[in-house]
């Protein structure tokens, strides 16, 4: 092609007020122009004045953001879409003041009680430079298709029950929100199910090679430890290697 983006933008979330830069790199023929486009809720708009590699923003509202990239023969190619996320209520002290961008969560999810079949929802969200991807888990297990903000299960089952927790992540490092607690059921809360497979292999299947694996991270007078959940969780992949029969707890 005659012309070719070299480095892409790459989406952000950050407080309202901060002050960063998209960038926008590309290579081609002869010299190029550049010029960043906004698009907020459904008006897409040319940004007057932006007519460079770089557009310095304060952010001030969530919106998308591309850079069209032009040559003296009239060839355009425009940049990937990126999402500027601004969070306008941030407790103080967030993001602290040496921040690298890595990520911090601002939002953790919340206990729930849920009935059998019903729906259930848990939120979370993470400011970041770049913006976090996210990864949940429950009682320490990955969540293979749960992969946004937002945990949604439309129709839900006892197994669902446990504890949940989700990992945000970007390029400078990772950070977890807190271990929230569902429970799944009636008006009677039932055992997760963890525990009855824990009963099954104890009293059902004594033979063979068991392990039990507990996580604490939550405690009265120390900080939440994070570390155990993700050593639960390989040690989990290990021991399964090796022939055992895994139960997994947290807390």
């Amino acid at each position: 092609t005659a012309i070719t983006i070299t480095e892409q933008p790459v989406s952000v979330s950050v407080p309202v007020g901060y002050s960063f830069t998209l960038r926008c790199r590309a290579q081609g023929r002869t010299s190029l122009q550049y010029q960043w486009f906004c698009q907020y809720q459904s008006d897409c708009r040319l940004i007057p004045g932006a007519t460079s590699q770089d557009l310095p923003i304060i952010a001030e509202q969530t919106q998308l953001y591309t850079c069209r990239v032009n040559d003296l023969h009239r060839n355009a190619v425009f940049s990937d879409w990126v999402k500027v996320e601004v969070h306008q209520c941030v407790a103080r002290g967030l993001p602290p003041r040496l921040w690298q961008g890595e990520p911090v969560i601002v939002l953790n999810p919340r206990e729930q009680r849920v009935e059998v079949g019903q729906p259930l929802q848990l939120q979370c969200a993470a400011m970041g430079v770049p913006a976090p991807s996210y990864q949940w888990y429950r009682n320490g297990n990955l969540l293979e298709q749960q992969k946004r903000k937002k945990l949604w299960i439309t129709h839900t089952k006892v197994s669902d029950s446990g504890t949940y927790l989700c990992c945000a992540s970007n390029s400078h490092g990772e950070h977890w929100t807190n271990a929230v607690d569902v429970h799944i059921g009636g008006g009677e809360i039932l055992p997760p199910a963890e525990h009855l497979q824990l009963f099954h292999l104890v009293f059902v299947s004594a033979t063979g090679k068991i392990a039990l694996l507990v996580g604490n991270n939550r405690y009265q007078h120390h900080p939440n430890l994070m570390a155990p959940v993700r050593d639960v969780f390989e040690l989990r992949h290990l021991l399964e290697h090796l022939g055992f029969q895994v139960v997994s707890l947290l807390d």
